[in-house]
């Protein structure tokens, strides 16, 4: 969901927010002082402009061809510096672009397609280099670190969102999308508890930020700490938030490592559905107690809103939760286990994947938007801080406990 979050700019001259893994629509900021209502997390649309599939080339391919310019070169730049990979140098290069000449409209579509298919590919090929047993052990036995660095996230956003004094749905956003999956937890989540699109916008800006921060810092702290690339692979799995972060971060550290996170993100992704069913539950009841509070001859006050009837977590809208290329990972890993891929294929698929990742942070950086982050504001910034430090110190901590970094 569940790749790197921050407001990224998509289409001009309207900033737009959304998740660079899954792929969600993008909801238009407001203007200054606007707060509307609330902010769907999978609005009508989406789709690249042009419906016809030579359109929809004609759309993706300047964006996509700048993406795999840059991911060249970032390549290069890894094969001389192992250390910071492929990925980390993408992200920069194609972020100083977007400071010094600003992507326009014509290169977002591709910059979008680059950033959340691509991205997804490479997860997908992860699998086929995993047994779907090793895929399974390895989810099973980060479920402690993952459940209590989890809840730790969620307990500390709401005392430092109090603290800060955050408003309620802004702390709930940054909290789920730093302990869950990034982006993908926020779009999921905002419908659910009706929260403005200017709380999306600034939870996604805010999350994006310590993405980077985490693709640059962690793998030079592991190799501070001497963890092993399994250890390394827990805590970048548990303690990074996007799906993309994620595999950049744990790829700069080395191939296992990578195999590793990639398991352990996609278990924590999961989460989101009880989170959102949990949300669901505490959303209804408010919204219950405020009907019963008010005048009985106001027919709006019995009435739900059509925002809140959408918000409901009915059986078909938690099966789309599942992201499809957590199915894709675990249909590779069965594949790769059955002994249908060869196992001299096994680097090649390594090289494409990784060559994928770097492509798709070069968009990410590409589509850098470091305005959002100045309207987001400092307290926003600063549970993020908070939240980032405090989840990579649970991680750590609980590592060290269990005898496993």
């Amino acid at each position: 969901m569940t790749v790197l979050h921050l407001h990224l700019h998509r289409t001009a001259p309207t900033p737009l927010t959304g998740d660079t893994l899954t792929g969600e629509p993008r909801t238009a900021q407001p203007s200054a002082g606007e707060r509307p209502a609330c902010a769907s997390a999978r609005p009508a649309g989406g789709a690249v402009a042009g419906s016809h599939p030579r359109g929809r080339v004609a759309a993706i391919a300047p964006g996509l061809l700048l993406a795999l310019t840059v991911a060249a070169v970032a390549t290069v730049v890894g094969q001389h510096v192992p250390l910071v990979g492929s990925a980390v140098p993408g992200a920069v290069i194609g972020a100083g672009i977007a400071l010094a000449i600003r992507p326009g409209a014509r290169l977002a579509p591709g910059l979008k397609w680059a950033s959340t298919f691509v991205l997804q590919c490479s997860v997908v090929l992860l699998g086929a280099q995993l047994s779907i047993g090793e895929a399974a052990r390895v989810g099973v036995s980060s479920l402690p670190v993952m459940l209590v660095t989890l809840a730790i996230c969620l307990g500390a956003a709401w005392l430092y969102g109090r603290l800060l004094n955050i408003p309620h749905d802004l702390r709930t956003l940054v909290g789920v999308g730093t302990g869950i999956c990034g982006g993908s937890a926020i779009a999921a989540v905002a419908p659910v508890i009706e929260a403005a699109s200017a709380d999306v916008a600034y939870a996604i800006s805010t999350i994006f930020l310590f993405n980077i921060a985490a693709v640059l810092a962690f793998p030079l702290l592991g190799h501070a700490l001497g963890m092993s690339q399994q250890s390394f692979g827990l805590f970048a799995g548990t303690a990074v938030n996007d799906t993309s972060s994620v595999v950049a971060t744990a790829a700069t550290y080395g191939a296992a490592a990578s195999s590793h996170a990639v398991v352990v993100k996609l278990v924590r992704t999961l989460m989101i559905i009880p989170i959102c069913l949990g949300l669901a539950a505490l959303t209804a009841r408010k919204r219950t107690a405020a009907t019963a509070t008010a005048s009985p001859a106001d027919p709006a006050a019995t009435t739900p809103a059509p925002a809140a009837r959408a918000a409901r977590m009915s059986p078909k809208r938690i099966v789309k939760l599942v992201p499809w290329f957590l199915i894709g990972f675990v249909i590779a890993a069965a594949v790769n286990s059955s002994g249908v891929i060869p196992v001299g294929a096994h680097v090649p698929i390594q090289h494409v994947s990784v060559f994928l990742v770097a492509v798709a942070l070069s968009a990410i950086g590409l589509s850098t938007d470091v305005a959002a982050l100045r309207q987001a504001g400092h307290r926003p910034l600063l549970l993020g801080a908070l939240l980032w430090i405090t989840v990579a110190g649970a991680s750590l901590g609980l590592q060290a406990l269990t005898g496993t970094i």
